[in-house]
């Protein structure tokens, strides 16, 4: 390789974290996405949507139940705060008090603060494994969904943008997106026929 200075393409390492989770919730999910009513199971995570020049974050809370999108928030940091709007927007809709309320170990998940506010609702926080997708597969799925349905084929420049093409998203999925698990209804639909 001298010889010809050619050289291998080397990925780079990651730096190690320093930071020490305040609090780590059992896996009180153990990948049991099936739940016999509403607010007793639910999910949550953030994933980053670029703009060509900026990421912006958005955190979603989905209810296994029925799979409804309950609440969701987008943000240009990815911090600690935007975890707690989005905890907020969730309580506000509904009575919350013993729902477990699933995560990754994220470093907004295991703070503080979150569980303060999990805390002052009666919700049970539950974490997945370290470096362990697959014990919140539902969520990510959802993410999957939206951007291969939405915003990889609408190519948004800019935080209106993604936005607007977010809300249009989760609008169709929870109103109009039939899926196989319920009966091939939307998840409101789903909702509404259980009620009626």
């Amino acid at each position: 390789m001298k010889a010809l200075s050619i050289q291998s393409v080397i990925r780079r390492k990651r730096r190690q974290s320093n930071y020490t989770p305040s609090v780590v919730y059992p896996n009180r999910l153990k990948r049991e996405f099936h739940a016999t009513a509403p607010s007793q199971k639910m999910v949550t995570d953030i994933t980053y949507i670029s703009d060509g020049t900026n990421f912006h974050y958005l955190s979603v809370i989905q209810d296994l139940f029925k799979n409804e999108v309950v609440a969701w928030q987008l943000s240009s940091r990815n911090d600690v705060q935007l975890v707690l709007d989005t905890v907020e927007e969730w309580t506000r809709k509904r009575d919350v008090s013993e729902a477990v309320l699933h995560s990754d170990q994220g470093f907004q998940y295991t703070s503080q603060a979150y569980n303060t506010r999990l805390e002052a609702f009666g919700v049970k926080g539950s974490h997945s494994r370290k470096a362990t997708c697959l014990d919140n597969a539902c969520i990510e799925s959802f993410f999957s969904h939206l951007k291969t349905e939405k915003l990889y084929l609408q190519q948004c420049k800019s935080g209106t943008e993604i936005r607007q093409a977010v809300e249009e998203y989760i609008y169709f999925y929870n109103y109009q997106r039939y899926q196989s698990k319920l009966k091939q209804r939307a998840p409101i639909e789903y909702r509404c026929a259980l009620t009626a």
